[in-house]
């Protein structure tokens, strides 16, 4: 890993971290980091040595040609940017990773590591699982955090969860350990369309992001793609009765167990998205 002297010192900073693999349904989580990277034109920071985490005959090296045609190795591994979000006061680490295939213990200490050299001292995990979630309902996002007062300060459950975990868990137990505030934010993706990518489920954990961080999110052409998106599945879904028989199935059991999705706190999460874009853009 290299050293971090040289990086300036950071505003309030927090970190937002997603790894591909077991945690990263229709890659969802992973799609968050890869927006916010583009859209907010992030630096490199630093990154970890994948020697010591990665087997390279299950997560495989890729070789890319450069522009001038030379070639060359693009090892798997995980990677910090820096990232200043127009009209925040407050700056923001990503984290992308691909989740490890060995020394889990050693991989959470090292991050822990740079994120109390860089001064974070929040940290929110972003994951996508399967689930049977209609796809044409708004995307269920499941918030936990470590501590109960943040959990209730943020509207948001203590982590309850009982069984086998990936990264994800264990990162935010290990942040939660050594004294950080952990929150992680899950998508249920719809385990009959799981393929990636999901710009629904994207789009979702974006927008809680923002409700949690109180920072707008750019959601750019993700509206757009994630409208897309349902209409091809609802093509796909009509061509199979079997399916769409399904989907409705699923849909007439989630509408009775949950309230409408237009009730007053969701009104009034989104006036709050549309008040912080206005002053955003205001202030640009």
């Amino acid at each position: 890993m290299i050293e971090l002297e040289r990086f300036p010192e950071l505003v309030d900073p927090v970190l937002i971290a997603a790894f591909e693999g077991w945690n990263d349904a229709g890659e969802a989580s992973s799609g968050v980091i890869s927006h916010l990277e583009s859209a907010w034109k992030a630096e490199p920071l630093t990154e970890l040595d994948p020697e010591d985490y990665y087997d390279f005959q299950v997560t495989r090296p890729v070789v890319e040609l450069t522009d001038g045609a030379e070639r060359r190795i693009v090892w798997p591994t995980t990677r910090f940017s820096l990232a200043r979000p127009p009209g925040s006061e407050r700056d923001v680490v990503l984290l992308r990773g691909i989740e490890p295939n060995m020394r889990w213990k050693s991989f959470c200490e090292e991050i822990i590591e740079v994120c109390r050299e860089l001064g974070i001292e929040t940290t929110v995990m972003l994951g996508a699982l399967l689930n049977d979630s209609p796809h044409t309902r708004p995307v269920p996002i499941l918030g936990t955090a470590s501590e109960e007062g943040l959990a209730r300060s943020l509207n948001l459950e203590l982590s309850r969860y009982e069984g086998p975990t990936g990264i994800v868990g264990v990162l935010q137990h290990a942040f939660a350990l050594g004294g950080l505030s952990a929150i992680s934010l899950w998508a249920s993706v719809p385990h009959y369309v799981a393929q990636p990518p999901n710009p629904k489920a994207t789009l979702a954990l974006l927008r809680r992001l923002e409700d949690v961080l109180e920072i707008s999110m750019p959601l750019g052409e993700l509206d757009e793609e994630a409208r897309a998106w349902e209409h091809g599945v609802d093509e796909l879904a009509s061509q199979d009765s079997e399916v769409a028989e399904y989907v409705k199935e699923l849909e007439e059991r989630k509408d009775a167990a949950e309230l409408p999705e237009a009730s007053g706190d969701a009104i009034a999460a989104e006036f709050e998205r549309y008040l912080r874009r206005r002053d955003r853009d205001t202030d640009s």
